[in-house]
């Protein structure tokens, strides 16, 4: 899939769920880990255009060849648990009220628990924490991948449930490639570390 010429990784029915919470949580600030090409990136830019406000900030452990160009699109090299990278997030969040955070990097159980354990403390309440490609091992796809991220949300909610929930609603097309993995911070977590 392309958008604007550039690659993109995912599913088109996802996209228009990104579309719709965009516009209905205008949130200043979208943090994405794994930019591949820049093509989700701006995709989002643009919402962000049809709504006035906001930025992107995209990270991911390669540069990108030819990155896409944008004024609110900001790509970010490192790895996206690196303490560097954590503290350039941390900087330019303290300036944002609204803040949305898509995780689609490295898709390793261990990985997706680091970086939910990063960047849950950056979504503000009624914003959007989505974990992508929870369709695999066997959720239905890739059934050898092994612990990936499904099981690093299962996890995740059972330590931090009571300020998150699962929004079913983005499933609504019965195709998604993030099942469970939309959601919701409904309210600030008591766990002084996120």
């Amino acid at each position: 899939m392309q958008w604007e010429g550039v690659p993109l990784l995912k599913n088109p029915l996802d996209m228009w769920m990104y579309q719709q919470i965009i516009w209905d949580t205008k949130p200043d600030l979208i943090i994405e880990t794994g930019s591949f090409r820049g093509g989700s990136a701006l995709f989002f830019g643009r919402i962000l255009d049809a709504i006035g406000n906001g930025e992107v900030l995209s990270i991911d452990i390669n540069e990108i060849p030819h990155e896409p160009i944008h004024p609110r699109v900001r790509f970010l090299t490192g790895s996206s648990v690196d303490a560097r990278t954590l503290t350039a997030v941390s900087d330019i969040v303290q300036r944002r009220e609204r803040v949305m955070v898509i995780l689609d990097s490295d898709h390793r159980y261990d990985h997706v628990r680091a970086e939910l354990s990063a960047y849950e403390r950056f979504v503000t309440v009624g914003g959007y924490l989505v974990v992508e490609d929870t369709n695999v091992n066997g959720h239905p796809v890739v059934p050898a991948f092994g612990p990936g991220p499904m099981e690093a949300v299962k996890d995740f909610l059972k330590e931090h449930g009571t300020a998150w929930s699962r929004d079913e609603s983005c499933e609504r097309f019965l195709m998604t490639f993030n099942p469970s993995g939309w959601l919701v911070r409904v309210a600030v977590s008591t766990d002084p570390s996120a």
